[in-house]
């Protein structure tokens, strides 16, 4: 005789993420979001506090000008603003786990800083191994749909080595090629 164990319930593994959205339910706006791909990056701040942001551009100019929409509950907001200064550092594909440290995707045992090293300035700590970051000055924010658009001007600039992108389409980390 043969005894079989019924499945626990709930034990079931699912082909798809279950608590995401419905794809005929999803914003059309949300759609279209996630058919632009965007460099990852991570803004710091002296504190220090830190973010994973997607949605930031440069502008060019003298000075240069960088832009970007954050939330303005996460704690690397509280820092920028009360140091009136931060950091933005372009990821790449080597920092993928980094991008979902500060993302708060997964877990950071100890703090988000701890088990990396990082480089100290004066607008906030960023990765050693970022050859690319640029210091910025806070101008102003305001609310802007479902986050805060912040206006720095930049003040400092960091190029390294040309080295590929961290990017963001549909959801998922790809690689450029």
């Amino acid at each position: 005789m043969v005894n079989v164990i019924p499945p626990e319930p709930g034990a079931k593994i699912h082909g798809t993420d279950p608590f995401a959205t419905p794809a005929e339910a999803r914003s059309p706006v949300r759609q279209l979001r996630g058919r632009l791909a965007s460099t990852v990056t991570l803004w710091t701040a002296p504190g220090p506090a830190g973010l994973t942001v997607s949605s930031t551009v440069v502008a060019g100019g003298e000075p240069g000008r960088l832009l970007g929409i954050i939330d303005d509950e996460s704690d690397v907001w509280a820092a920028a603003s009360t140091a009136g200064r931060f950091a933005v550092a372009p990821l790449t594909d080597a920092h993928k786990q980094l991008a979902d440290r500060f993302a708060g995707i997964l877990p950071a045992p100890g703090g988000l800083f701890r088990g990396y090293d990082w480089t100290d300035t004066p607008y906030g700590p960023v990765p050693a191994d970022v050859g690319t970051w640029v210091g910025c000055r806070l101008d102003s924010s305001r609310e802007f749909g479902w986050g805060l658009l912040v206006e720095a001007t930049i003040e400092a600039v960091e190029v390294g080595p040309d080295e590929s992108p961290l990017i963001h389409f549909r959801g998922r980390y790809r690689e450029l090629r």
